[in-house]
């Protein structure tokens, strides 16, 4: 599980500039980015529960507060563009202390999808919306 936390960094920092993102809500800032779960090691995946796949995308969401690791309710949708949505349900990783939050989702094929994202901290709730294209791993 310690191996967890340093690879989605690394990959995160790996990605183009415009897959990692980031939204500030005075001094709360949600990064996400989302990717194919094809990119992880398996041995990374199988100890964040994930599963692998060409068609699994995953969304990883981090809450820093005043620049430091904080703890949230993440929840969302992904829809596609005929419509069809699907909830995000997600884990809380913590180690090391970084606090960082999984959900995996389905698509088909190259493709378009919004994402919403709730992100809720105390009495305060965000949400943040965005698009994003997919690939299937060849």
């Amino acid at each position: 599980m310690r191996r967890i936390i340093p690879f989605l960094i690394a990959l995160c920092l790996a990605l183009p500039a415009a897959a990692e993102r980031k939204q500030s809500f005075g001094d709360l800032d949600v990064h996400y980015s989302v990717f194919n779960s094809s990119f992880i090691q398996p041995d990374i995946a199988s100890a964040a529960g994930l599963t692998r796949s060409r068609t699994q995308g995953v969304i990883n969401v981090a809450v820093l507060k005043a620049g430091k690791p904080s703890m949230a309710v993440v929840g969302g949708e992904v829809k596609d563009l005929l419509g069809k949505r699907t909830p995000l349900s997600f884990r809380q990783i913590t180690e090391s202390g970084a606090i960082y939050y999984l959900a995996q989702f389905p698509f088909s094929s190259r493709e378009m999808l919004s994402f919403t994202l709730d992100v809720r901290q105390g009495d305060e709730a965000h949400r943040i919306t965005f698009n994003q294209e997919m690939f299937p791993d060849d």
